[in-house]
């Protein structure tokens, strides 16, 4: 079977390039790959993690969370989420992993790997594997078979040590209960916000001013300003010289049939008469009934949409029914089956499903379409042109990088090759104001250069940038009195602030010492509301979502019914006081019982095998390279 997996794989150059990106280490500044001695980032257990080891992980990581995220990934959250050591401690990880295994002898044999690959999906067509697709996948996404077989193998071995170590993990039925109870308990509070906004009158004098400004004067700080030269790698210029062979596009249309595959849809509208899941026959037979005497003014030409708005129970209801266009798995199974059989303008007699009694008007069937290779042709080969493209953009740039550490190489450097280099006017963090479309990534990179110093390859979306810094301003504090209106609302703004968390203090001291609420409120001019019931992880009705308040009332009780504190939240500071406490009805624990063991039990699972790691880690020796992941 691996034989036949492999075979032709050595004959195959790594042509197919879409949606790969080459990733540029975006921290790595001055202690960038090419400066790691011995090509080694750690040592774990006196065995080296490789940079090449390193960059896999980090790629995946990556490509994980471009996934996740989308345009919404930025420098900002690359940072926050400290994605170079999550990185590392993968592979750091996977070898600890590893190792644990090999101790306790698991293997993986020829026969189970087989097995495993061949129910993989993305290699199968028509739940049957494909040798031809399974290889074209794999060179798409730059793996030879054998290196995938490698992979699947460690994936296998560390699956049989997740299992081993978790086996014996249970979630008992007083566990399960409690949690139910605990997260199903709901409270309904009393609470009175004090707005900083209230507080009008505040006019700090110039002594105040001054003073605020000589005690914050880090806040006012000018951004510093840089002046960048730098080569733009664009794509499009190389694609002249890209070359796509034939073998390589019909590969990459048998890999991606999704893409050219158009599936059939049906655009409708329905009439739901709801009944419950657990509800008993009479009820049913009650909305059946209801249901029939609806179908039957539509077969006799009343209007469907008029009927769904006078007559359904469903969210649909006010746009006549309307469900739009959609694909057999977006709707529940008796529904889809139903719908997907019916021709345009045809009527259903009523459905059950989950939700209730169904009638379906199907307004407009859209057949399924499949492009053939020669219709797709045209845009495979666009696509895989480009992405060559821009893997020739990124060769050059790292040709350029390559011979360029410092001073006039990088002018040298492009001479050589008859690139044009560009320079910026001064810029701040947000970034050059002409020129460039990702401004924010390219003051990113720019700011945090030394005079002179030539970045690493920076991929902003439009091509790769080489950026060397030629000149900075450095950041300042200005004088006071050209930041004094700055200064002045910042004071007052303080003072509201300070305002309001007074009086909500003496407020709830108030209430404590035995105040009652429409007293309390009627001396500080404030409004008394009341929440509603919400639960732990429920945005509070009236006050929207404020984590805080919500974990100090679920503190509260019966012999403490107000906090310590008033509770800084968005739109002030509150003061609260428990109203009541609901606890769950058990009947309902039934319902959910299985559903909370599974999570419960999944939990459980992952802190086992996270603590096991954690053995694992201490009793182990793990050396980072030094200055690696500043």
């Amino acid at each position: 079977m691996l034989r036949l997996m492999r075979e032709k794989a050595g004959n195959w150059l790594i042509k197919i390039l879409l949606g790969a990106i080459v990733i540029v280490f975006v921290f790595w500044g001055v202690g960038s790959i090419r400066n790691q001695d011995g090509g080694k980032v750690a040592l774990v257990n006196g065995e080296p993690i490789t940079v090449e080891e390193y960059r896999k992980a980090y790629n995946d990581l990556m490509e994980q969370l471009r996934q996740s995220f989308g345009k919404n990934l930025n420098d900002e959250m690359l940072k926050m989420l400290n994605v170079r050591k999550q990185a590392l401690d993968r592979v750091i990880d996977k070898r600890l992993l590893l190792s644990e295994a090999s101790k306790l002898n698991f293997r993986v044999s020829e026969k189970e790997l087989a097995g495993t690959i061949k129910k993989i999906g993305a290699f199968q067509r028509a739940g049957v594997f494909n040798n031809r697709l399974y290889q074209a996948v794999l060179n798409q996404n730059r793996l030879s078979p054998e290196q995938f077989e490698v992979l699947q193998s460690e994936l296998i071995l560390v699956e049989k040590l997740r299992l081993f170590i978790t086996s014996s993990t249970k979630v008992s039925d007083k566990e399960a209960r409690e949690w139910y109870n605990w997260s199903n308990t709901s409270i309904n509070i009393d609470f009175v916000l004090f707005e900083p906004g209230r507080y009008k009158n505040i006019n700090p004098s110039p002594g105040e001013i001054t003073a605020y400004y000589d005690t914050h004067k880090s806040a006012y700080k000018t951004e510093p300003l840089v002046k960048v030269r730098y080569l733009h790698f664009k794509p499009e210029t190389y694609t002249a010289r890209v070359t796509v062979a034939e073998e390589e596009i019909r590969d990459y249309y048998e890999a991606n049939p999704e893409k050219f595959n158009t599936p059939k849809t049906v655009e409708a509208r329905h009439i739901l008469i709801k009944v419950a899941q657990d509800a008993g026959p009479e009820a049913v037979e009650r909305a059946r009934i209801k249901s029939l005497a609806i179908h039957k003014m539509a077969k006799e030409g009343k209007d469907f949409g008029e009927l769904a708005k006078q007559f359904s129970e469903g969210p649909s209801k006010d746009k006549g029914g309307y469900l739009g266009t959609f694909k057999r798995e977006t709707m529940v199974t008796p529904f889809a089956d139903k719908a997907f059989s019916m021709k345009a303008g045809e009527v259903s007699e009523p459905v059950r499903s989950p939700f209730g009694w169904h009638i379906i008007k199907v307004e407009n069937v859209n057949k399924a379409i499949a492009r053939s290779f020669e219709e797709s042709t045209a845009e495979i080969r666009e696509k895989m042109t480009n992405g060559h493209a821009r893997n020739l953009a990124y060769d050059e740039a790292e040709a350029i990088y390559d011979v360029s550490f410092e001073g006039d190489d990088l002018v040298k450097a492009a001479k050589s090759r008859n690139l044009k280099i560009l320079t910026t006017d001064f810029f701040s963090r947000k970034g050059p104001d002409k020129g460039i479309t990702n401004r924010t990534k390219f003051a990113s990179a720019a700011i945090s250069l030394p005079v002179m110093e030539i970045s690493d390859i920076e991929d902003l979306g439009d091509g790769y940038y080489i950026l060397q810094v030629i000149e900075k301003i450095p950041e300042k504090i200005p004088e006071l009195n050209t930041v004094e209106k700055r200064v002045r609302a910042d004071l007052v703004k303080d003072k509201q602030e300070e305002k309001a968390k007074k009086d909500a203090d003496e407020f709830l001291s108030a209430l404590k010492s035995g105040e009652s609420m429409s007293k309390a409120t009627e001396k500080f001019s404030v409004t008394p509301a009341v929440s509603g019931f919400f639960k732990r992880n429920d945005s509070i009705p009236n006050i929207g979502p404020e984590r805080e308040i919500v974990q100090t009332a679920f503190k509260l009780s019966n012999e403490k019914r107000s906090p310590d504190s008033a509770i800084k939240g968005e739109k002030g500071y509150y003061v609260i006081r428990l109203k009541e406490r609901q606890t769950p009805d058990p009947k309902g624990f039934g319902k959910e019982q299985a559903k909370i063991r599974a999570s419960l039990l999944q939990q459980k699972k992952s802190r086992a095998f996270e603590e096991y790691l954690a053995q694992i880690k201490k009793r182990s020796e793990i050396s980072i390279e030094e200055g690696f992941l500043n």
